[in-house]
């Protein structure tokens, strides 16, 4: 059922849901939580549907805040909202409200939503595009006990990563940090089938991936080894290595569905480690409203100290070569050194 609204108000919403309810028969609201996606026009339609998808393991009321764009002067100074009302088979298994915000009133979206939350029940705010750079003290994202954005969406992911370390609030998280689960589970579980020490870890993947970036991080953080970030060219992760005192542990994943583990003295296996859809990546955050504290301190490990660690490196190997070096070939360092600079391949080493 679908019911639209023009030039309406947050309390003819209401009263559109109810009767909605009631004439599909379901006056009862079943649903955990409420699920704010602010978007645009452009990226609603995709986001909307991964919304739908992950709503039938969650069920939840869904408000699509979309802010129009107002062209001429006088179209900004006049406020207006229009709204979808969608439920039953139109809606799949919760509520769905789209809202579209017009002129003065898109400054102030969250007079919108609040009347339209559920009571009592967690209120996750979604940006699939154009997060704010502090979600916690943006309007909407005050109203929320889980704040999702997506690093992976913006211009520059790398530097993105710095100013969500700088601005995290306990209750932020990042889809690019939720695409490498499988990858986390697997590295820690195969660590748990040797009794080895780790001595450096090396991760593979596309140029300017954020979740290359904090897996990076994270085996840092955790680990305390020297972690070399190389470029391939994906898809996404491509390989992890870790070299460890009793053989190498190397997960490859080549074509971004099927990897191959292998581990010193054990045979190589196949792992299912596929590239998820959004909506999986979204009924996984739904799953856990708490504060996610190994993400928090992966994310403050900093890419910015992990590029300080990789130009500490290659000081260090530029000293040790120039010892063993032979005397006809230092006069040739600078050369050497130019063209070092100009490698794209960036080393990470731990705290």
């Amino acid at each position: 059922m679908k019911t639209d609204l023009t030039d309406t108000t947050a309390s003819k919403i209401n009263k559109a849901l109810v009767l909605g309810r009631r004439a599909i028969g379901t006056p009862a609201v079943g649903m955990v939580l409420t699920l704010v996606i602010v978007t645009d026009e452009e990226n609603a339609y995709d986001a909307l549907k991964a919304a739908s998808d992950a709503a039938h393991e969650h069920p939840s009321r869904t408000l699509v805040v979309i802010k129009r764009v107002s062209r001429s002067p006088r179209d900004r100074t006049r406020s207006r909202l229009d709204a979808e009302v969608r439920l039953g088979a139109d809606a799949g298994t919760g509520e769905t409200i789209v809202l579209r915000l017009y002129g003065d009133v898109v400054d102030h979206a969250q007079s919108v939503v609040l009347p339209l939350l559920l009571p009592d029940a967690p209120v996750v705010v979604w940006w699939p595009v154009n997060a704010p750079l502090d979600p916690a003290k943006d309007p909407l994202g005050a109203l929320a006990q889980r704040r999702v954005t997506d690093t992976y969406a913006c211009e520059e992911p790398i530097r993105e990563l710095a100013a969500r370390a700088d601005a995290y609030a306990p209750g932020d998280t990042d889809l690019s940090w939720t695409r490498i689960t499988p990858w986390r589970s697997m590295l820690a579980a195969a660590l748990d089938q040797v009794d080895c020490e780790v001595q450096s870890v090396e991760v593979e993947g596309e140029e300017f991936n954020p979740s290359c970036e904090l897996l990076a991080m994270w085996l840092a953080d955790r680990l305390d080894v020297p972690v070399r970030r190389t470029v391939s060219g994906g898809p996404g992760l491509t390989a992890v290595r870790m070299d460890t005192d009793c053989g190498p542990v190397v997960l490859d994943r080549a074509d971004g569905s099927l990897a191959n583990l292998s581990i010193q003295g054990q045979p190589s296996r196949a792992v299912a480690l596929k590239r998820r859809e959004t909506a999986e990546l979204i009924a996984e955050e739904l799953r856990r409203l708490d504060p996610d504290d190994t993400y928090a301190s992966a994310l403050r490990y900093g890419v910015d100290r992990l590029n300080e660690s990789a130009k500490g490196d290659r000081v260090g190997e530029e000293d040790a070569l120039a010892v063993a070096a032979p005397v006809g070939t230092v006069a040739k360092a600078p050369a050497k050194d130019a063209a070092r600079e100009k490698t794209p391949v960036r080393k990470a080493a731990a705290k």
